[in-house]
């Protein structure tokens, strides 16, 4: 199985808004771009993935995807996350990539330990498995296998959404409850969760 892990980066200053009661401009993006860091550390060391995919407008973080030796898509002005993700997707399958996992830049948690059961989980196609948010709304990671098998529908409800969209594709789906994959950090509340767990993020 040749796996590509595709990370969507929203613009550094503009993302986290609705954290901007708790943190200023220059804190979120400080955070933003740790995450991203963060994230494409732990993408680097998952053995299985050939290769990382970064899209976004941001030229700053297109540029230190590059720099880590990651292919970039420049998302247009106008995109919205599913059209930049479908956009990956073509690429993967111009080169010829059998697999994909789809994995936000906002997961402070996010481990290599925990992608691990969606690489096996994604090895015996057709499959789709997919790590729900903590609310089991949202979705956090998604691994599909055959690349392109379902049409992304991030964004509220997400999770039941690709679930179904799994089952009508005819794909064996796995879901994983990932206390650690499940946090997203995008609220005030998700903030105030993560400092209880005496969590420090280093960049």
């Amino acid at each position: 199985m040749t796996l590509w892990a595709v990370i969507p980066v929203k613009p550094f200053r503009l993302g986290k808004s609705r954290l901007a009661t708790t943190l200023s401009e220059g804190e979120r993006y400080a955070l933003n771009r740790c995450l991203f860091e963060n994230t494409l550390a732990v993408l680097r060391s998952l053995p299985e993935v050939s290769r990382i995919l970064v899209v976004s407008r941001d030229s700053q973080a297109l540029s230190m995807a590059r720099r880590q030796r990651a292919l970039t898509i420049q998302e247009g002005s106008d995109s919205d996350l599913n059209a930049a993700l479908q956009k990956a997707t073509q690429v993967a399958l111009q080169y010829r990539i059998f697999s994909l996992l789809i994995l936000p830049a906002d997961l402070p948690l996010v481990n290599a330990a925990d992608l691990h059961h969606l690489v096996e989980a994604g090895k015996e196609p057709p499959v789709v498995a997919i790590v729900p948010d903590r609310h089991r709304t949202g979705t956090n990671a998604l691994l599909t296998n055959p690349t392109g098998i379902i049409r992304y529908m991030f964004g509220e409800g997400s999770f039941q959404q690709h679930c179904q969209a799994a089952r009508l594709a005819g794909a064996r789906l796995e879901t994983f409850d990932l206390p650690r994959l499940a946090l997203d950090l995008d609220t005030p509340e998700d903030l105030e969760y993560l400092q209880k767990m005496n969590f420090q993020m280093v960049c």
